[in-house]
């Protein structure tokens, strides 16, 4: 079995984690498509070289994965889900008590919008990088702290850099967010799903759903965020300027064997509520 994987130290050990599941997978490193200025360029590498025939699958950061996937490719499995939520790497044991007028070091438009929401005295700073590069800037002093995914760090071994996780109901994940996503050629997927867990499979086509009936994409000020409470799949949503001055949220609960649709209702709700238009305005800057 080859695997298809991006050679960043994040991306070869959540393919590592995919291999090990599957009994063993050679790695089989491609290059990031430069030429790509978003998201986007994390994926196109990995898909070329499962269309090619090179691999048998690739592994991806489920919410790096384009909502409309790309012809000839499928979602073969979505493996058990990490923790889906924003960790604080900085002072303070919770949002309350960050220190007053902190630079928080961040590109993502999506936590800016929820930060200042939250905090408008805080400071944004651009700070770009993957983990590691991330972490080194802020021991640098180029920041006061940063915020990154729980489970990036949980899988890279650095759980305990960790301040604080934020709390679900403060900061909405980004679609995908904690979730592994192992593609392959259309047809040829009944040799991974072994591996899928079906909630986690889920809840990712629940909030991949509610991403596409926003028009929204990687980069959109848009979190979106799906778990089961018992029999029910309950969906959350969060669109927002990045200046944290206009954002709207929305809860939905829904039947969990139809995810897409809860999905699809949820934008819907939150698009009749403003979501559209509020998203309108953060592209047009």
């Amino acid at each position: 079995m080859r695997i298809a994987t991006r050679g960043s130290a994040l991306a070869l050990a959540q393919s590592g984690l995919v291999g090990d599941a599957l009994g063993g997978a050679e790695l089989v490193k491609v290059e990031t498509d430069t030429k790509t200025d978003d998201k986007e360029r994390f994926v196109v590498g990995v898909e070329r070289a499962v269309l090619a025939g090179d691999t048998e699958a690739g592994v991806h950061s489920a919410k790096d994965l384009p909502g409309v996937m790309t012809s000839g490719l499928v979602i073969a499995a979505v493996p058990d889900r990490e923790d889906p939520r924003d960790a604080w790497i900085g002072p303070g044991t919770s949002l309350d008590d960050v220190p007053e007028g902190a630079r928080v070091g961040t590109v993502s438009l999506r936590r800016r919008a929820q930060l200042l929401a939250i905090r408008p005295d805080l400071e944004p700073v651009a700070l770009e990088g993957n983990v590691d590069t991330r972490l080194r800037k802020l021991e640098s002093g180029e920041a006061d702290a940063i915020i990154l995914a729980v489970a990036g760090l949980n899988r890279l071994g650095r759980a305990g850099e960790i301040s604080f996780s934020i709390p679900l109901d403060q900061m909405t994940p980004a679609a995908g967010q904690g979730a592994l996503v192992v593609q392959s050629k259309a047809g040829k997927d009944d040799a991974f799903r072994e591996i899928n867990d079906l909630e986690s499979e889920r809840e990712l086509l629940a909030e991949r759903a509610a991403v596409v009936g926003l028009g929204a994409d990687c980069s959109s000020p848009v979190g979106i965020h799906a778990r089961h409470e018992g029999e029910r799949l309950v969906v959350e949503g969060f669109a927002g300027l990045a200046d944290g001055s206009v954002w709207l949220r929305d809860r939905l609960e829904g039947d969990p064997a139809h995810p897409e649709a809860v999905g699809t209702e949820l934008a819907r709700r939150m698009s009749a509520a403003g979501a559209k238009e509020i998203l309108e305005k953060a592209a047009a800057g």
